[in-house]
């Protein structure tokens, strides 16, 4: 279907209407091919008419000329309970050269689940009048799985919130930077943030979402909090939500579990950059001997197309604790590690957590997952991120360095090596070869890491690196921002170090030009290996290298969960759980391979 070209009117707009559809069932997604080329092709978006509303939602939106080539459109539908139908609106103001053409138009996963004769095994629900057996985490989650709602009947409110009457019992941190924002529609940036809610896949429901343009800053935080929960009697709660990451300068989103009220917990689960324009659902197992609280902590990327979006959070197995969580005396840390051993019966293979004497695997310590109550088995390894504030260095070393600082005959003041630096500290004109601000706080007094191009000779070299990583799961990557600017650059490389091999992953030469620039380098499953940053010095001192921001992202590895998968899980050969999106990906999810066998 392509549309002509009509120069009787000035402004023109073509429309084409779908047939009327009754319902969707909850994962219902349309997609289509579209062709939107020439020089004043003008603009065209998908609209949803809903039956019973007089406001249409905007589903998908072209703005120009992109190309001559077909592209596709995904589009999120979901639960549609009321009778619908699709407006496709190509709409030209002025002079129109151009064509515009749509194709493939395909229904996915719309049915609602079908009738079954029975419906047993554990954590399994029958719903009362479609007779569809799902799956037991998918009842009372705000989602009308069934098509009936009876997996939404007798379902405690105070477990729940819709955010369609507001923020129900959750609530803002006030010791974050700024508050989660709630709103119908589309949120006021083009190309990042929700077209619509979850809850009413239209644009009349609410959802709460975090704004990135100015006067936010990078790394800034949104925090909300939960209510406070009982430890769970079956030793688990189950927490759900949706969550929406669209645009190009998306950062984080991270939820934590505190049972201490001033401090804040510790992570259990985090998503970094853009996830595509698409509400996801994440499903949380808790467990706690304690009282408890969740914080959802939203982080602000580099610039305005960095909106997140969230709704439809619920709890499962869970209980409303009345009291209040106690605190901490803030000039004692709550995880301080004692100075010697406590009694315990570990080998010389376990590592000794120091505030219980408790033995887990050496494996398990330096491997970005807290084991230990203290954290012990995390405390002398590198840290998942590092912005050098405080003139901390999160774990980085030089082994060369503190090699020779042993030998009191070696003068290391001039030798060419790491350091931590800010622009506030440069010379003039340095600036032209040195960072004037670092990339976290973006200002002259923020401290970023850069090797001294004005100590050293030609093609010295000076590394830095983690301790001993034990093992990283099969996403691990590093992400990290650099600065390489000056006439005289020489390069930066990231190592991998295994007893005596080294392999190099990623290496940068030249001058960059004078910005922090983005890199990603992806680790995948290793172990017992160190992550080295090594400098390259140019022929003169017109060339530092810097770099800020390191994060090492999903690097847990993977753990063999106490339960059966879900039915949003697929059950690796080796008994992991990932999500089913992950299947068939190119990427080893499973550690053995088995979520990418042809047998899928």
């Amino acid at each position: 279907m392509f549309i002509l070209k009509n120069s009787s009117s000035i402004s023109q707009v073509a429309r084409l209407r779908s047939p009327r559809f009754r319902q969707t069932g909850s994962n219902c997604t349309l997609s289509f091919w579209y062709y939107n080329y020439g020089q004043s092709v003008g603009a065209a978006e998908m609209q949803l008419l809903v039956d019973g509303m007089k406001q249409p939602t905007v589903l998908w939106r072209a703005y120009y000329n992109e190309g001559n080539q077909w592209l596709k459109a995904v589009i999120q539908l979901g639960r549609l309970p009321h009778p619908f139908q699709f407006s496709l609106d190509k709409i030209s103001l002025g002079f129109y050269d151009g064509i515009s053409a749509i194709d493939d138009i395909t229904f996915e996963n719309c049915a609602l689940p079908p009738p079954a004769s029975s419906c047993e095994g554990p954590n399994r629900f029958w719903c009362r009048d479609t007779k569809a057996c799902i799956d037991g985490v998918l009842v009372c989650d705000l989602v009308d799985d069934c098509g009936d709602g009876s997996d939404e009947d007798n379902c405690n409110p105070d477990l729940q919130c819709n955010f369609e009457n507001g923020l129900c019992n959750w609530e803002q941190d006030i010791e974050d930077d700024f508050d989660w924002i709630r709103i119908q529609g589309p949120t006021p940036t083009v190309n990042t943030g929700p077209l619509k809610d979850h809850t009413t896949g239209t644009a009349g429901g609410h959802y709460l979402y975090m704004e990135s343009s100015e006067p936010r800053q990078f790394q800034d935080k949104a925090v909300l909090l939960s209510p406070h929960f009982n430890p769970p009697v079956n030793g688990t709660c189950i927490f759900r939500f949706h969550y929406h990451m669209f645009g190009k300068q998306v950062y984080k989103l991270s939820v934590f579990q505190r049972t201490v009220s001033n401090t804040n917990g510790w992570l259990l689960w985090y998503k970094f950059g853009n996830q595509e324009d698409r509400w996801i659902r994440q499903t949380l197992y808790i467990s706690s001997s304690k009282p408890f609280q969740i914080l959802v902590k939203g982080t602000v990327g580099d610039g305005f197309t960095g909106d997140i979006g969230l709704d439809d959070m619920s709890f499962l197995g869970c209980t409303l604790y009345n009291g209040n969580l106690p605190t901490i005396s803030t000039t004692t840390s709550g995880t301080s590690v004692p100075a010697t051993l406590p009694m315990n019966n570990c080998t010389e293979k376990e590592f000794v957590c120091r505030a219980s004497g408790h033995c887990i695997q050496m494996i398990q310590s330096c491997d970005f997952s807290p084991d230990c109550s203290d954290k012990s088995d995390e405390s002398a390894c590198v840290t998942e991120f590092c912005d050098f504030e405080d003139k901390n260095q999160c774990g980085w070393y030089q082994p060369a360095l503190e090699q020779m600082s042993r030998n009191d005959s070696i003068d290391t003041t001039n030798i060419f090596k790491w350091e931590l630096g800010r622009g506030a500290n440069l010379y003039p004109g340095q600036e032209k070869h040195s960072p004037l601000i670092d990339h976290t706080t973006c200002t002259e007094e923020g401290w970023y890491l850069f090797a001294d191009s004005s100590n050293g000779e030609f093609g010295h070299t000076a590394d830095i690196a983690t301790p001993a990583i034990s093992l990283t799961g099969p996403k691990c990557k590093i992400i990290f921002w650099n600065h390489m600017n000056g006439s005289t650059i020489g390069s930066l490389e990231v190592l991998c170090k295994n007893g005596n091999r080294t392999s190099k992953l990623w290496t940068q030469s030249g001058s960059q030009g004078p910005q922090w620039n983005r890199a990603e380098v992806f680790l995948g499953i290793r172990s017992n290996f160190q992550v080295v940053f090594r400098a390259k010095r140019g022929v003169s001192y017109m060339g530092d290298m810097a770099v800020d921001d390191i994060t090492f992202e999903d690097c847990s590895p993977l753990l063999i969960p106490g339960r059966s998968c879900t039915s949003e899980e697929f059950t690796c050969a080796n008994k992991y759980c990932i999500p089913k999106d992950n299947l068939c990906d190119f990427v080893n999810d499973c550690a053995d391979n088995s979520d990418e066998s042809p047998a899928i």
